[in-house]
């Protein structure tokens, strides 16, 4: 039994150390996990906490509101209206069931698209073989309206989800829409963009500042209701208010057309504009953009032409040579000068007149109203080439109006310095230097403005979300010209339609101030084989009120401002004038002699 006894003790040993080893890994590790559990729930639990926080976070961008573009009396030209885009989520549509009295009437992708088919109006094989897949989102349709949707949420089909967005609608047309520009949505989501005009200009006060939605998801991409739920409203843009008046725009184009028409004129440009404000009230190119659908519209076509298209604007630039040599005191209105059908400079350059009148004699005043280019050298030549760029300059040449579209071109002045001998002659008669529309009248918006040069603009300001409005800042108003040289050279513009080449522009009632214009243009190839006809000018003279600048390009019926642009002129101006209310002309003018004896 002893022997027995000795061998048994050895074996009751082992298991009992095997225990203690084995507890002692236990302790071990159960330390570990303890150190573990401390160093998370203590000293990382914040920042593990907004880890896990932040993998469950969703972030989603919401889009403001796209304000109006609006006339001046309020008429809408563009606007956004509530549409919608459709996805289709097709893992879970192919859970889609329906069933009536017990019994599965419809169910899976193809059976949705039979459903939905007749109300988005697509084939029902083109619809079902967008359900089929395993994306969690894929567009259906898009754009469609309000009342679309609400048909198909009726059908309460499981994966179909909604996309709110909108779409730019412009109720006018085509009415200014060279002014009004347009938008381009993106092909991939909603969203649309200001791609020309005003749209583009003014973008950013249009669009306002997006909001955004932050909200905690489930492992399923489901939302927590309990969860984190943040939201920061979208802040709406603002109305952009034109200085357009919808009628006279509405008129002017229509009158545009009929004289394209008419004279075969490749393309026309009008401009309407305030004396008093420097204010747009018209602004037309012919073959103007429909916003609704750009794309009918060739690409150059779609801007404004009116300021961003250049040309030689011809004998209604020799305004400003008059203004200098009365401002300058080298000439009066009464000055006497022979003009010869061909005249020679002290350089050996040759000029000559339209027309071969023999030598006429004629007062400052005449060589005006008959447009003389030689009578015009010969007054200039008084002037040093500084002295001409200085008033070119004044006058608003070689810089854009920044009158509040894009692409706005200033035109084309080279430095006096760069003048070589024929430009520094060829300036005073309206060639040499290339303008817009939009700046030729401005010339004609300071002389009658009594010398004093105001910022054309096409935007009145803007009208915020809470009902405030701010004007749009312009610059400060600047004199070009004294008064009594405006005045006179009103007088002398008077002659031009009382007995000059802008006879076709008398309005009934209105005493009218103006000048006529023809100048060559390039071509495609930048050859200088085309004409512009042109006529600018300002009614009631005695009391102006507005400024209208016609350019006709590459007419076929007559090359001359005075039958072709001046008879444009009488029809927008006088639709304009009854328009805005003006008063008939009182007394009439006493005007300058043209000749002399």
């Amino acid at each position: 039994m002893a022997s027995a006894q000795r061998s048994v003790a050895p074996t009751v040993g082992k298991p009992v150390k095997r225990q203690r080893i084995l507890a002692v890994l236990l302790l071990a590790l159960l330390v570990v996990f303890a150190g573990r559990l401390v160093l998370v729930q203590g000293v990382q639990a914040a920042e593990l906490s907004e880890e896990a926080l932040a993998s469950r976070l969703v972030t989603t961008e919401v889009d403001s509101e796209r304000a109006d573009i609006v006339d001046r009396n309020g008429v809408v030209l563009a606007t956004s209206v509530k549409r919608y885009n459709v996805g289709v989520n097709q893992k879970l549509i192919a859970q889609f069931k329906r069933t009536e009295n017990q019994q599965v009437v419809a169910e899976g992708p193809l059976d949705a698209a039979k459903i939905l088919a007749p109300i988005l109006g697509l084939k029902e094989s083109e619809l079902a073989a967008q359900m089929v897949g395993d994306s969690t989102f894929k567009y259906i349709a898009k754009d469609i309206t309000p009342e679309t949707w609400e048909l198909i949420q009726d059908e309460n089909i499981y994966g179909i989800e909604p996309e709110p967005t909108s779409e730019r609608i412009y109720p006018n047309g085509d009415i200014a829409g060279n002014v009004v520009g347009f938008v381009a949505g993106s092909a991939d989501g909603p969203g649309e963009r200001g791609a020309a005009g005003t749209e583009l200009e003014y973008e950013d006060e249009l669009l306002g500042k997006p909001g955004s939605i932050t909200y905690e998801k489930g492992g399923g991409g489901t939302i927590i209701p309990t969860g984190t739920h943040e939201e920061t409203p979208a802040v709406p843009g603002s109305t952009v208010v034109l200085t357009l008046d919808r009628d006279i725009q509405w008129q002017t184009q229509k009158l545009v057309e009929a004289a394209v028409k008419k004279t075969g004129t490749e393309r026309a440009m009008v401009t309407v504009e305030d004396v008093q404000t420097g204010e747009i009230l018209a602004l037309v190119d012919s073959g103007s953009v429909d916003p609704n659908d750009p794309g009918a519209t060739k690409a150059d076509a779609r801007g404004a032409r009116t300021v961003s298209t250049v040309f030689e604007p011809g004998s209604t630039g020799k305004v400003i040579t008059m203004a200098a040599a009365l401002e300058e005191g080298v000439a009066t209105p009464l000055s006497e000068y022979k003009a010869p059908y061909k005249y020679t400079t002290p350089n050996n350059q040759t000029f000559h007149d339209s027309h071969d009148s023999g030598t006429q004699k004629l007062t400052l005043a005449g060589v005006l109203v008959h447009s003389s280019n030689t009578g015009t050298v010969q007054i200039g030549e008084k002037l040093s080439q500084e002295t001409r760029y200085k008033y070119l300059t004044a006058f608003g040449f070689g810089e854009p109006t920044n009158v509040g579209l894009p692409d706005e071109s200033g035109g084309i002045l080279h430095p006096w310095e760069e003048w070589d001998g024929r430009t520094k002659y060829a300036v005073l008669y309206g060639q040499g230097v290339s303008v817009t529309a939009l700046q030729t009248a401005q010339v004609y918006q300071t002389v009658a403005n009594g010398g004093v040069r105001l910022q054309p603009t096409i935007v009145k300001g803007l009208q915020h979300p809470d009902g405030t409005f701010t004007p749009r800042e312009l610059d400060e108003p600047t004199r070009v010209v004294s008064e009594k040289t405006a005045s006179e050279l009103m007088l002398m513009l008077e002659d031009v339609t009382e007995d000059g080449t802008g006879k076709n522009a008398q309005i009934e009632g209105y005493r009218v101030a103006g000048k006529t214009g023809t100048a060559q243009a390039a071509d495609a190839s930048g050859k200088l084989t085309k004409i512009i006809a042109s006529f600018v000018g300002v009614a009631p003279a005695d009391n102006p009120r507005i400024v209208v600048s016609v350019i006709m390009y590459e007419p076929k019926t007559s090359i001359y401002g005075g039958e072709v642009a001046a008879p444009l002129f009488k029809d927008v101006s006088t639709f304009a004038l009854q328009a805005l209310r003006v008063p008939p002309s009182g007394t009439p003018a006493k005007l300058y002699p043209t000749t002399w004896e």
